[in-house]
């Protein structure tokens, strides 16, 4: 990649660091309320019963995810039709308020509002970001810019249990918000006087001949620019009559959910198993007055959140490294990509070890389940390029939309289920049963995905004629 930068330029990396930042400042935004949700236990935001807190919080998360659901079908044809700059920029302003909003929400239900403003207007974030890989990179450099923004992700989630958990605790939970949702509109002043189209860059002088060239190198992609300059969208019912779009449609509902599960779930699982050892210490131990941090066993569980996503952070730019490191070797691009994700879906099936491990140790738990997570994002990186592997440029947001918005409802559906059986389990006083039912599904999602896009589509046919 480097000697090609060299020798073509490197301004299309400019524009994928844009995107990088924007999904790390969309990360920002989704992680804070996970994050808060013991501060805001505290102060009876979820009702005060233990066992109703896990049902009303779902409550909360489902209602970003019928939010995002219906905005990813929404921000996909916007994008669409005004265009990558326009559809980012008012994607992004939407959400910043939307997250600043939170400050103002006091019970369940006022924090179930401003979560569906920021669903909807979040699900603007990858349409707008795919679309700008396919403009921007040829195939073969793709899945590896699409990692490299996908990380952005796992930035956030890094970064944001450091210093969230200290501001609410410091200046109140509201400020956590506000000042999350702020860094989103510093992003906005960088892509409106940076960003355009290839070719209005190429016209204004920023960008070489050479590496306009090397970005629309693939032959096939050509003669189909050349043969349809007619940039109409594509309607919905007619994507929806091809299985590559029901391939990458059941690959997200099958899996996103999983995500959104670690995203949603994970502080309070880590903090749970934190709470255990204490409880089950103290028990032994009725004399002993030190600090919960003096007992064997128990973890910083923000720290803990911050090494998960930081081992992610590996799998999202290793995600895309591999296929291309396939294809480099000779072998055609579907084949390299589906063994590629094949390969991706074998590492979260350790995560079915992860409450037994954290029996003995909590951190083989959190190794686990970093593991998992890094998996995930390597996943995401390829099942995101597929889409611009098998549609042309002018249907890839909407396309995205459709499987975002299948993702949602996937999401959905486990945060639901999710919140019904841990309210059961936490009643009987053994929730971690209830995480392990959970990480069941989580282990063994990805291998049924990848059953049933080969089923659909074995070679990922580029759709014709569209």
């Amino acid at each position: 990649m480097t000697t090609i930068s060299q020798q073509v330029g490197k301004y299309r990396w400019t524009i994928c660091a844009l995107v990088f930042f924007a999904t790390t400042i969309n990360y920002f935004d989704r992680n804070v309320l996970g994050l808060l949700r013991p501060i805001l236990d505290e102060a009876g935001i979820f009702g005060e019963n233990v066992a109703d807190r896990e049902l009303y919080y779902s409550w909360v998360v489902m209602s970003f995810q019928i939010a995002y659901a219906i905005g990813m079908l929404l921000a996909g044809r916007f994008i669409d039709w005004v265009g990558t700059k326009r559809g980012y920029l008012f994607s992004l302003l939407g959400w910043s308020f939307a997250a600043i909003g939170h400050a103002l929400a006091h019970n369940t239900f006022s924090f179930g509002i401003w979560r569906a403003a920021l669903g909807l207007t979040e699900a603007g974030n990858f349409p707008a970001a795919n679309k700008t890989m396919a403009e921007w990179f040829p195939k073969k450099e793709r899945a590896f810019a699409t990692g490299i923004y996908n990380s952005g992700a796992n930035i956030g989630a890094i970064v944001t249990p450091l210093f969230v958990p200290w501001m609410a605790e410091t200046w109140g939970w509201q400020w956590a918000f506000i000042v999350v949702g702020a860094v989103g509109l510093i992003w906005l002043f960088f892509w409106y006087r940076i960003y355009a189209s290839p070719e209005q860059k190429l016209k204004d002088g920023l960008l070489s001949q050479q590496e306009y060239d090397y970005i629309h190198s693939d032959l096939d992609e050509q003669a189909e620019e050349q043969k349809d300059e007619n940039k109409e969208r594509v309607p919905w019912l007619k994507l929806l009559k091809f299985r590559q779009t029901w391939s990458f449609f059941f690959g997200k509902f099958l899996t996103d959910g999983v995500w959104w599960f670690y995203l949603f779930w994970l502080p309070a699982f880590l903090n749970g198993e934190n709470k255990r050892k204490a409880a089950a210490f103290e028990s032994l131990n009725p004399d002993f007055i030190g600090d919960m941090g003096d007992i064997p066993g128990v973890i910083t569980w923000t720290f803990a959140v911050a090494v998960v996503y930081t081992i992610s952070t590996v799998g999202s730019i290793y995600g895309g490294w591999l296929p291309k490191r396939f294809m480099d070797g000779g072998m055609p691009s579907y084949k390299a990509r589906k063994t590629s994700m094949f390969i991706y879906a074998l590492f979260p099936l350790t995560v079915l070890m992860a409450s037994w491990l954290g029996q003995f140790n909590t951190w083989y738990a959190v190794l686990v389940i970093g593991i998992a997570c890094a998996a995930h994002q390597a996943w995401s990186a390829n099942i995101f390029t597929t889409v611009t592997d098998m549609f042309p440029k002018k249907a890839v947001a909407s396309v995205t939309g459709i499987g975002g918005f299948a993702g949602a409802i996937g999401g959905l559906l486990v945060s639901q289920t999710a919140g019904l059986l841990l309210q059961h389990f936490a009643a009987l006083g053994k929730i971690e049963l209830g995480y392990g039912f959970l990480f069941i599904f989580c282990g063994v999602a990805y291998i049924a995905a990848w059953i049933i896009m080969h089923f659909l589509v074995p070679k990922l046919k580029r759709v014709e004629n569209l």
